[in-house]
């Protein structure tokens, strides 16, 4: 946090120019891989943005030092600094994007208001539809019919070994041969 004296009067920044330029050149360095393969935006990540995750995550700590605990910057700083190996999972995997933006517009196409979702009934109606709402969004982002791909799998969810349930994820389904030839037809 940033204190200036305009006029005489004290003002509070909550990110300085530089805090924002910080985030501003990672989100530079994902534009400019943005719809290249996970193999190539993880090789860029690499060299630009592991620097620059690793000075951000060393000033979060600094700043996180100097200010009380009950100011809103600390909060915020706490928050993701608790969340660290989630944030930085972009470094380690080229399909994970750095925000998720991607993942909010999807829902958007869900156009339900608060007062729409007392049809779940419950907390766990609410947890469900989520669930639901996330799964058909994961398969649209992967280019997946939702409908095709949910039916197939939870026709053969039941009899899929365990330890091959990754093939079933949207960005590794294949649809059944008898799909694929009644499209073709």
């Amino acid at each position: 946090m940033r204190v200036e004296v305009l006029g005489g009067v004290e003002r509070r920044r909550r990110w300085s120019r530089d805090d924002k330029m910080r985030i501003d050149a990672l989100f530079e360095i994902e534009r400019s891989i943005n719809g290249k393969k996970a193999e190539e935006r993880l090789a860029v990540r690499q060299a630009p943005s592991r620097p620059l995750i690793e000075d951000l995550h060393a000033y979060m700590r600094e700043q996180v030092a100097k200010l009380s605990r009950g100011h809103d910057l600390a909060k915020a700083f706490n928050y993701i600094l608790k969340r660290w190996a989630s944030f930085t999972l972009f470094l380690e995997d080229g399909r994970v994007c750095l925000s998720n933006n991607a993942a909010e517009r999807g829902l958007r196409g869900i156009a339900l208001g608060r007062k729409s979702w007392l049809f779940c009934g419950s907390d766990r109606g609410g947890q469900r539809a989520a669930a639901m709402y996330s799964l058909i969004v994961t398969a649209k982002m992967n280019g997946v019919d939702p409908q095709a791909w949910l039916t197939d799998v939870l026709s053969r969810i039941a009899a899929h070994p365990a330890h091959r349930l990754d093939e079933l994820l949207p960005w590794n389904w294949t649809p059944p041969a008898s799909a694929i030839s009644a499209q073709a037809a």
